[in-house]
């Protein structure tokens, strides 16, 4: 019998001064039964750090024509695709031509996936915005899910400071050029 998704809960105490994004968040998030706890922590900071109106969760890894996360205006119009992850050259093609907007956090050792990149023709590949989150910051982060979470976090210069319980993590978020050929 094949395992269904696992609901979390996440209410997040949002102070993003990089961006001016002050929000008590209240959502959950379905952890496909493939997904890592790590792949559920990026997604779920990457929904925090790209907080706005229309912004959903999408079915994600149940339907590969899907990023992570997008914004969709009310005639269904997409605005924002945001991956988390390491997606490819042509899934990034297709999502620039989809978009007006792309995004990417990574979540592991971006090095190997940047180098593969390079070798990639993507529309538009100067203006997909990439980000790598610490992974060993995420995999603390994963080794404290609960069922039910209560987050506080704040992003000031690029530095993600995360309260779970008596527990502050910091990690880094660093932004990436596309690489070179």
């Amino acid at each position: 019998m094949a395992r269904g998704a696992t609901v979390f809960q996440f209410e997040i105490e949002l102070s993003d001064v990089d961006r001016g994004v002050y929000e008590a968040l209240s959502f959950s998030a379905a952890q496909h039964p493939s997904e890592s706890p790590a792949y559920l922590v990026a997604r779920v900071l990457a929904y925090a750090l790209e907080f706005q109106e229309g912004l959903t969760f999408t079915s994600g890894l149940s339907s590969g024509d899907e990023p992570a996360l997008w914004v969709r205006d009310m005639t269904g119009q997409l605005f924002d695709w945001i991956e988390v992850g390491t997606p490819d050259g042509p899934r990034l093609h297709k999502a620039s031509k989809a978009a007006s907007r792309v995004a990417v956090y990574c979540h592991k050792d971006p090095r190997p996936w940047l180098r593969a990149l390079a070798r990639e023709r993507v529309h538009g590949s100067a203006d997909v915005a990439l980000f790598a989150l610490s992974p060993q910051g995420i995999d603390q982060l994963a080794d404290r899910l609960e069922r039910r979470n209560a987050w506080s976090l704040s992003r000031i210069e690029g530095v993600l400071y995360v309260d779970v319980g008596a527990h502050g993590h910091e990690l880094t978020l660093e932004p990436l050029s596309w690489p070179e050929a």
